[in-house]
Parts: C-alpha cells; sequence; structure tokens
C-alpha cells in the first residue's frame, strides 16, 4: 500500500477537528508508530539579520498547549537570529503516513528550571558534547573538537556534567497550526488554525490543496 492510499485509510476526518493542540498529539502519536527514524524531527526556519531565510533539522522536546519546546547553544547561528527575531516557522514531515504540519509564531525562552530538568535527563556524552562545542562556529579540526571532548570527559570525571549558560530552551507559541495530508492526484486535504494572540480562541479555515 503506498502512503497515499495509507494515509487516507480509515480513522476520523481530521478536517473536523476543533483543537489543534489535540490533533497535533494525534498524529505525533501515529507518527512514533509509523515513522522508522526520529519522529520527532522538525524543520526550523529563522530569519538572519539581513533578512535572509535559515532553515536546519531540530528535534521537538516538548508539546502542549503552552506551545513547542527545542533546546539549542544560544550561541548559535539558530540562537543569535532568534535573539535577534523572536519569531520562527516549523514544519513536520512524515513520510509514512504522508502527512505534514506547519507553524508560526513568536518564540518565548523556557526558564531556567525546565532547561535544567531536560538537560539532565540528557546522555553525559551528549551533555560533555554540549559543553565542548561551540555550535557554529569555525572549527579547525575534527581532532580539535574530540580533545576538547577528552578533556572535559576527564575534568568532570564522575561528577554531574552541569549545564553550560548558553545552552538554552525554547518555545514557539503558534498563531498559526497548518494540518496537510497526502490525497490521490494531488487533491490534498489542508485545514488551518490562526489565531491573533495566544489569549485569542482559534479559527479554522479549510485550504485548496
Amino acid at each position: 500500500m503506498d502512503h497515499q492510499s495509507r494515509s487516507n485509510s480509515g480513522g476520523a476526518d481530521f478536517t473536523e477537528a476543533t483543537d489543534p493542540f489535540a490533533l497535533f498529539g494525534s498524529w505525533m502519536a501515529e507518527a512514533k508508530a509509523t515513522e522508522p527514524v526520529d519522529p520527532e524531527a522538525m524543520a526550523l526556519a529563522t530569519v538572519d539579520s539581513d533578512g535572509l531565510p535559515n532553515v536546519r533539522m531540530i528535534l521537538l522536546k516538548g508539546a502542549d498547549s503552552q506551545g513547542f519546546v527545542f533546546y539549542t547553544n544560544c550561541e548559535s547561528a539558530k540562537g543569535q537570529e532568534l535573539t535577534a527575531n523572536p519569531e520562527a516557522a516549523l514544519l513536520f514531515y512524515w513520510k509514512s503516513l504522508g502527512r505534514q504540519i506547519r507553524l508560526r509564531g513568536p518564540i518565548e525562552p523556557v526558564t531556567e528550571a525546565e532547561a535544567d530538568a531536560y538537560f539532565a535527563t540528557r546522555h553525559r556524552d551528549s551533555r560533555i558534547g554540549a559543553c565542548a562545542s561551540r555550535q557554529s562556529r569555525p572549527l579547525a579540526s575534527r581532532a580539535a573538537l574530540e580533545t576538547e571532548v577528552e578533556r572535559l570527559t576527564e575534568a568532570f570525571g564522575s561528577g554531574e556534567v552541569p549545564r553550560p549558560s548558553y545552552w538554552r530552551g525554547y518555545r514557539l507559541v503558534p498563531l498559526e497550526i497548518e494540518f496537510w495530508k497526502s490525497g490521490s492526484f494531488r487533491l490534498h486535504e489542508r485545514i488551518v488554525f490562526r489565531r491573533p494572540s495566544p489569549q485569542q480562541p482559534w479559527t479554522k479555515t479549510r485550504l485548496y490543496p
């Protein structure tokens, strides 16, 4: 069965949904059951100081009615872009389901406590890697990075690896969420939820493919 027939078989009509967060949760649960690698992967789009768009794949680390959370080095290219212009867009695409979700909205920082709590759940080697990497900046050689990882591994020993001050969390608070489902002969299904601000209710519109 190809992804178009699979995505259109069975299940409730998603276009009747009234809560975009509940619909996102349902689609993410299905993606975790069908997508072979990183169902939480999403594209993050920002703009630089010249207004030139930038996009890269990152991982979703939390989602609820407050927004969609991810973590990164705030001194990286995306971190600096989010500081200068705290607005962004996200895109999920699940080939196994023939579905995608697009989100846009302002960015706000997560609390220090939230960042500490998530950092503590990461594998120890990943925490050391976060301390060693000067993300997005020039690297003389792979050996230089590996040497720094080895130095920090020895320095931390068996002790705790604290979260670096530059490793932070961000929450996209959506003002727009669009759901897209693949259809036969490019007759896809699309609905978009929009709201003027996070305090106001959603309106839903069905879109042409």
